[in-house]
């Protein structure tokens, strides 16, 4: 089978460096604010990172931002009582960043989760130790679907660490994620940019801001991405995108944009490496197995290896396709010192894929082999948003109080069906499963649907038959649209917040909401069904809050203590990826069992701005907890009796040493358990006994105990910049298993073994050469040694072995 999508890619060559040119921009240079001269440099332009820069600059200037862009963060960074990290427009750039993925690398305590089902090659990222895939914003209002998201038109990206459902809604357990748009500005300015790298890297980038006169501005970004991936074989990535925008009202006190967003992706997705062994045949006294690399086959004592490039998917079989449009209108006006402001989002993302996942825990990889599992999904998801919200100052009794108060509803709907061999049937597409001779036997291998571990061929000649043994061919088409799952939620929330300055040296920080969460998922029916389809739903009531004090000794820092909570009910990804409080789609009686998620997290923390406001510092120690999650109980139902525990600290650091010097980074320690897993059961010739489960007292996934960050720039003179960044990850676990048994009357482990991808250092550098005002030449080596890693670690299958060598050269151009 062809895909029109297809095409063969020729090989990449060694590492070389390439220069493009597209476009134009203008930027005000920045102005270092002095004492004597900084409150009028403020009247033309605005504070960021102890520089004041236009507007048109602020893509270029600064690694500290002062201020949330969500006006829920009721005081500036410095008075705000929990963790927050803003990844600037300058941080993007400077490390070359095109994706949000990318983007999150910069930045500890988040690791990267890889998937089986839902939305296994989209974003997801993991912020302390908790699943924030369904968390993610953009300017402030939910972002449905799954996607891998672009940043072509994106100004800043804000990370919240801690339980954060008061701000958002429902999840964010661990965290949230803000991403911010470019919209029209009142400086006019055209900025673009062309880069080459090796693996055939191509990217160009255009970002026009148009004031048509003071009343009227437009703004329009647009990005085009082309590129293979370094150090794999086969693997290449195409997207394309554009987002316009228009203002009316440039300089207020009323407004209303109206932006579009678009973005298509094309790509052979990246089948992983498999783990070396399953819990069947690890060796004796091995009880960790990472991705196969370099070992001894355990059936002929062969040694094999498995070079960098493996690649084990089929390029005739393999795919994945998105689409993503957002259409957005924000209304504003300020009423002197209070704004009221109503943002309405119609947002579609839609997915297809075929996707080969190696082995499936077959136990074949540890003798040589490897069975091309074939995961498929395709998948709409549709958003009706809209949010309203007061904000601003007022004071009783000679008090301040800075708040926020928000309103909203939404709708949000998902279709999730597969890619079948006979449309007529509705047989998804399993070929393997019941192979002749098993999943790597002698017929399978025949037809491509195993392969060498140390030699694949991503050129396979692979041919879609209904099953191994057949000669029928059965080509690849979606489901019949009556066998998909339908899920669909509606909220209505309110929320309020609000910082008390009781003193200047004393500010109370609250917040609250309430959201009225409705449900409902309708299990797709066989394709031969005549029945009607089933209806289940539940309503959830969910309250959350968020509470701290702040303590100032000076006008730069201060001391805080806080809490806050995050509920995740039941359907809260609507079926858009990996959710372990899943609706169930089998029983109304387990569906009516099913409960509310709750987790609390405390932060006690210091914060301080140095060097005439431009560098921020922050430390804090916090803990997080989640005390009834979902699980299975001791007599095999679910109850909601898990427990997860998780503690630790961190260190940020961003902005400027010195007017030449910027900083970006961190460290984070988490020290994470799974305190309760629930229970396993164990069956032994018809007796079946339940114990803890394999999880209970382990780590949790994707979390590793230390990560680190830091990225830094420095001019050398006016003209020449030079700096680079360095990223360590300890261990991650990906999951646990163990083989049981029953003796006198009791269950017994006779085996135990995780998972894991192994801890890794990862150097980057950056160059960059303004040969005047308007052309500025950028040169970025990521991963300069070339280090062979994982950054991501899936519960069971495979590992993501991350990208090698990158040196991406891009010439910018500004008018």
């Amino acid at each position: 089978m062809n895909h029109s999508n297809m095409r063969d890619r020729a090989p990449t060559s060694t590492c070389f460096l390439a220069l493009s040119c597209v476009g134009l921009f203008i930027s005000a240079a920045p102005a270092i604010a002095q004492n004597g001269d900084q409150a009028a440099d403020e009247t033309q332009g605005r504070k960021l990172g102890g520089m004041v820069v236009t507007d048109t600059a602020i893509d270029e200037q600064g690694y500290k931002v002062d201020k949330a862009d969500s006006p829920k963060f009721t005081a500036p960074l410095v008075d705000t009582p929990r963790s927050i990290t803003v990844i600037p427009a300058s941080v993007i750039k400077d490390t070359a960043s095109a994706s949000l993925t990318e983007a999150l690398r910069t930045v500890p305590g988040i690791t990267l989760g890889a998937g089986e089902g839902g939305n296994p090659l989209g974003d997801r990222p993991f912020i302390r130790g908790f699943d924030s895939q369904a968390s993610t914003y953009l300017d402030g209002v939910r972002d449905v679907g799954a996607q891998s998201r672009e940043i072509f038109a994106v100004e800043q990206i804000e990370v919240v660490k801690g339980s954060d459902s008061t701000t958002g809604g429902r999840g964010g357990a661990g965290g949230s994620l803000n991403l911010v748009s470019k919209t029209p500005k009142a400086d006019r300015f055209i900025a673009a940019s062309g880069s080459l790298g090796n693996a055939d890297y191509k990217r160009a980038t255009i970002d026009i801001n148009q004031p048509i006169n003071d009343f009227v501005g437009f703004r329009l970004n647009a990005m085009w991405h082309d590129q293979d991936v370094a150090g794999r074989d086969a693997i290449w990535s195409k997207r394309w995108g554009v987002a316009p925008s228009i203002k009316l009202g440039l300089n207020g006190p009323t407004s209303l944009t109206v932006s579009y967003y678009h973005l298509d992706t094309d790509e052979l997705p990246d089948s992983g490496i498999p783990y070396l062994y399953t819990i069947a045949n690890a060796p004796a006294g091995v009880t960790e197995t990472g991705p196969a690399r370099t070992f001894t086959a355990l059936d002929d004592g062969a040694k094999i290896s498995v070079p960098r490039g493996a690649y084990y998917g089929l390029k005739d079989r393999d795919f994945r396709k998105t689409k993503v449009d957002n259409f957005t209108i924000r209304a504003e006006h300020d009423f002197g010192g209070v704004t009221l402001r109503n943002t309405s989002r119609y947002g579609r993302s839609t997915q297809g894929y075929v996707w080969t996942q190696p082995d499936d825990q077959q136990g074949n990889v540890a003798n040589g082999l490897v069975w091309r599992r074939n995961n498929n999904r395709y998948s709409e998801t549709d958003g009706l948003l809209n949010q309203t919200d007061l904000f601003g100052e007022f004071a009783i009794g000679g008090i301040k109080n800075s708040f926020a108060a928000s309103v909203e509803f939404s709708e949000e709907k998902a279709a999730n069906g597969t890619y079948v061999s006979n449309a007529q049937t509705g047989v998804v597409i399993t070929t393997g499963i019941n192979a002749v001779g098993g999943r790597c036997g002698a017929i399978s291998i025949a037809n491509y649907n195993c392969t060498s571990v140390d030699n694949p061929n991503p050129n396979d000649p692979w041919v879609s038959y209904a099953a191994d043994g057949s000669s029928v061919v059965s080509p690849i088409v979606r489901s019949l649209r009556k066998t998909w799952t339908m899920s669909k939620t509606t909220t209505q929330a309110a929320s309020l917040f609000d910082t008390i300055t009781i003193s200047d040296k004393l500010l109370i920080n609250l917040g609250g909401r309430f959201d009225k969460y409705k449900t409902t998922v309708s299990p797709g029916l066989a394709a031969t069904a005549t029945a009607n389809r089933i209806v289940l739903e539940r309503e959830d009531d969910l309250w959350t809050y968020q509470a701290g004090i702040v303590f100032k000794p000076t006008e730069s820092s201060s001391i805080y203590a806080s809490t806050s909570t995050a509920a995740t009910p039941p359907g809260s990804f609507i079926a858009n990826g990996a959710e372990g409080n899943a609706l169930n789609t089998t029983s109304q009686a387990l569906t009516d069992a099913l409960k509310v998620e709750k987790t609390k997290s405390y932060e006690i923390g210091a914060k301080a701005n140095l060097f005439n406001d431009s560098l921020a510092l922050t430390l804090a120690a916090f803990r997080t907890e989640t005390k009834n999650a979902r699980a299975t109980n001791d007599a095999g139902t679910v109850a909601f009796i898990g427990e997860r525990l998780i503690k630790g600290i961190e260190v940020g650091f961003n902005g400027n040493i010195t007017p030449e010097w910027n900083v970006f980074g961190g460290y984070t320690y988490m020290d994470s358990e799974i305190v309760d897993g629930g229970f396993t059961a164990t069956t032994v010739s018809g007796v079946t006994l339940y114990a803890p489960s394999v999880n209970t007292g382990k780590q949790f996934p994707n979390t590793p105990k230390h990560s680190f960050t830091a990225f830094t720039n420095y001019k050398v003179t006016p003209a020449f910049t030079i700096g680079g960044g360095a990223i360590y990850m300890s261990k991650v676990y990906g999951g646990y298993s163990d083989l049981r048994t029953i003796t006198n009357g009791a269950v017994v482990i006779t085996k135990e073994l995780a998972r894991m991808v192994p801890s890794y250092w990862r150097f980057d550098g950056n160059a960059s050469y303004s040969f005047s005002d308007a052309v500025n030449l950028q040169v970025n080596v990521n991963n300069v040694f070339n280090k062979r890693y994982y950054d991501k670690a899936y519960a069971a299958h495979y590992a993501n072995q991350a990208v090698g060598r990158t040196a991406i050269a891009t010439l910018n151009i500004k008018y």
